[in-house]
C-alpha cells in the first residue's frame, strides 16, 4: 500500500479514465481520500463555527449555542489526518530502507522531505499575515474603534498553524516511532495510551498544569502510530470494531463522568479544552473515528475505483493544503465586508442562521478560491530526490534540532499571533512570549533545517 504525502499527478490535462489507469494498483485510495477529506471537513467546520458578535468580538457558534457541541464528535477529524500521516511516513521509511546505502544523513533527508511541503506554503502564509499585521499597526487600525476585532483577527487566523507545528513535530519523531512499532508493536500503543491517561490523572487531580502538555506528544503520536498498523495491513475489520467500541465507550465515560467538556475543540473562555492540551477524551474520539474509517475502508475503496470519483480526490488534493491555510482569511474577508456595507448577519442558532448556512458556504467559497488561485503555486514542487551520501555525522542531529525549534516557533506563532509591532505578550508554556520572539524562533528553526541540507561536492581541479 503506497500513500504519498501529496498527490503529484498533473490533473488538468488528463481524463478521469487516464488518471485511473495511471494509478498504481496497490495505491491506497481511501487513505488519499481521508487526507483530503479531513482538511475539507475542518474548513467547513470553521466556516460554521466562526462568528462575530454584535460587539465586534470574534467568537464560536459552539460557545453561543452549546447544543451544537456534539457536532464536534464528527467534525473533529484531525485524528484521521495524523493516521494518514503515519501511513505516508511508513511508506517513505520503507522506501528509504529499501534503497540501502549509508544510514548517515538518512534521518536528515527524511525530515527535510517531510517538512519542505509543509514549510513552503506555511512560510508564505506567515509572510503575508506578518505584512498585514505591520500594515494594520502602521495604519492605526490596532488602536482605533475596530481595534479589538483587528487584534483578534491577527491572533485568530494564525491559530490554525498549531496543526502544522504538531504535525511537523510528529513527523520528526516518525523514524523512531516506526522502529519502535517494528520492535514492540502493540506495546507502543499501550504505552502511549497509558502515558496519556497518567498525564490527565495528574493534571485533573491537582498536579501541575504544565504536565498536561505532554499529551501533545502522547495523544497525537498514538493516533499517528495507528497509521503504521494501517500500512502493515493490521487494521482489519475486527480491529475497526474494537476501536469504535473502545473509543465510543471511552468518550461517553469521559464526558459524562470525567472532567472533560463535550466539545472536541477549544472554546473561548473555557478553563478546560480537549484540544490544548489534548485529553484522553479527544484520544477516545480519535480512536472511534479511525475505527469507522477502518470499517468502511473496503466499500470506500470500491467507490474510489470509479474514475470520476478518483479524479475528484486527486483534483482536491492539489489544493487542499492551500485552502486549509487560507480558509480563515476568507472568513475574515467576508465578515469585514459584511460589517463595512452594514449587512446584519442572522443571530447564531436562529432559523434564519441555519437556513443561510448553505448560502454562507457558497459566499465563502469565492474568496477562498481566489486565495487558492494566488497561493497554490507555493504548495507544489518536485518530489525530493534521494539524498547523496552524507559524510557529516552531525547532520542528523542538526536536522532533528532544527525540526524541534521550528515546531516550537510555529506553536508560538499560533498562540501569540502576528502583530509584531504591537508585540503584545501572551503566555506560552512557562512564560510570556511576544509575536516578534515567536517569529525569530521559527526563523532560527528553519535556518537550522536549511543548514542540514547536503553539501554539493566542489568540482575537481583540472
Amino acid at each position: 500500500m503506497t500513500m504519498p504525502h501529496q498527490p503529484e499527478t498533473n490533473v488538468a490535462p488528463s481524463s478521469a479514465a487516464e488518471l485511473d489507469a495511471a494509478t498504481p494498483a496497490n495505491r491506497d485510495r481511501w487513505a488519499d481520500a481521508l487526507r483530503v477529506g479531513s482538511l475539507i471537513v475542518v474548513m467547513f467546520g470553521h466556516w460554521l463555527m466562526v462568528v462575530v458578535t454584535p460587539g465586534g468580538e470574534i467568537s464560536n457558534a459552539l460557545k453561543i449555542v452549546p447544543g451544537l457541541q456534539p457536532l464536534t464528535w464528527v467534525l473533529q477529524v484531525m485524528p484521521l489526518f495524523f493516521l494518514v500521516g503515519g501511513v505516508a511516513h511508513a511508506h517513505s521509511l520503507e522506501s528509504l530502507r529499501a534503497r540501502g546505502g549509508s544510514t548517515t544523513g538518512r534521518y536528515a533527508g527524511f525530515v527535510r522531505a517531510r517538512t519542505a511541503r509543509l514549510l513552503r506554503p506555511t512560510a508564505v502564509f506567515l509572510v503575508v499575515w506578518l505584512g498585514l499585521g505591520v500594515a494594520a499597526h502602521l495604519a492605526g487600525w490596532t488602536a482605533g474603534s475596530q481595534s479589538s476585532l483587528i487584534i483578534a483577527a491577527l491572533v485568530m487566523v494564525p491559530q490554525l498553524l498549531w496543526f502544522v507545528g504538531i504535525y511537523l513535530g510528529v513527523a520528526a519523531c516518525a523514524p523512531l516511532m516506526w522502529r519502535l512499532h517494528q520492535r514492540w508493536g502493540r506495546g507502543v500503543l499501550i504505552a502511549l495510551a497509558g502515558a496519556a491517561c497518567v498525564v490527565d490523572l495528574i493534571r485533573f487531580t491537582g498536579g501541575p498544569a504544565l504536565v498536561g502538555n505532554l499529551n501533545f506528544a502522547f495523544v497525537w503520536l498514538l493516533l499517528h502510530q495507528l497509521g503504521f498498523w494501517w500500512q502493515d495491513g493490521l487494521l482489519v475489520r475486527r480491529a475497526g470494531i474494537v476501536l469504535v467500541v473502545l473509543g465510543s465507550v471511552g468518550l461517553t465515560l469521559a464526558i459524562t463522568l470525567g472532567p472533560y467538556p463535550t466539545s472536541m475543540v477549544g472554546l473561548p473562555g473555557d478553563q478546560v479544552s480537549n484540544m490544548a492540551p489534548p485529553t484522553v477524551a479527544l484520544l477516545a474520539q480519535g480512536l472511534a473515528i479511525i475505527g469507522v474509517a477502518v470499517l468502511v475502508r473496503a466499500p470506500m475503496n470500491r467507490l474510489l475505483h470509479r474514475p470520476r470519483v478518483w479524479k475528484l480526490v486527486l483534483t482536491a488534493g492539489t489544493f487542499a493544503m492551500t485552502a486549509f491555510l487560507w480558509h480563515l482569511t476568507a472568513v475574515l474577508i467576508a465578515l469585514l465586508t459584511a460589517r463595512l456595507v452594514g449587512l446584519t448577519l442572522p443571530d447564531v442558532g436562529t432559523a434564519a442562521w441555519w437556513w443561510t448556512r448553505p448560502l454562507w458556504f457558497v459566499v465563502l467559497a469565492f474568496p477562498t478560491a481566489a486565495l487558492v488561485a494566488m497561493f497554490v503555486r507555493f504548495d507544489r514542487g518536485a518530489r525530493s530526490s534521494a539524498a547523496p551520501d552524507e559524510p557529516r555525522r552531525s547532520v542528523d542531529v542538526l536536522a532533528g534540532f532544527g525540526a524541534f525549534v521550528t515546531f516550537f516557533g510555529i506553536l508560538m506563532v499560533s498562540i501569540v499571533g502576528v502583530d509584531v509591532l504591537g508585540n503584545r505578550a501572551v503566555y506560552f508554556l512557562v512564560g510570556d512570549v511576544t509575536p516578534a520572539i515567536a517569529v525569530v524562533v521559527f526563523l532560527v528553526g528553519v535556518g537550522l533545517l536549511w543548514s542540514s541540507r547536503p553539501r554539493t561536492a566542489a568540482p575537481s581541479p583540472t
